[in-house]
């Protein structure tokens, strides 16, 4: 079976494998979530984070924002910039 650039038998080490491939890309996600939203103060300069379709709302004294349309605009840009490269 293979999962990424590893390959596991269909035992009990598929399952090892494929846990371990799952952590990867949590902590991938983890830490693009962390340098995303570190960026985020930087990023709104730009605009990002205040395109129509953002969502930006108050609740209990803190502002919490939910970027759609801003989410959409950088993954078209690194699929394109991934694709070209």
């Amino acid at each position: 079976m293979w999962i990424g650039l590893r390959v596991c038998s269909v035992t009990t080490a598929a399952i090892v494998c494929k846990g371990r491939f799952m952590i990867r890309w949590v902590l991938v996600i983890f830490f693009a979530v962390i340098v995303f939203s570190s960026l985020l103060p930087w990023l709104e300069k730009l605009g990002i984070g205040r395109l129509p379709g953002d969502l930006r709302f108050k609740l209990f004294g803190r502002v919490f924002s939910l970027p759609f349309a801003s989410t959409i605009l950088l993954s078209a840009v690194i699929f394109l910039i991934a694709r070209f490269i």
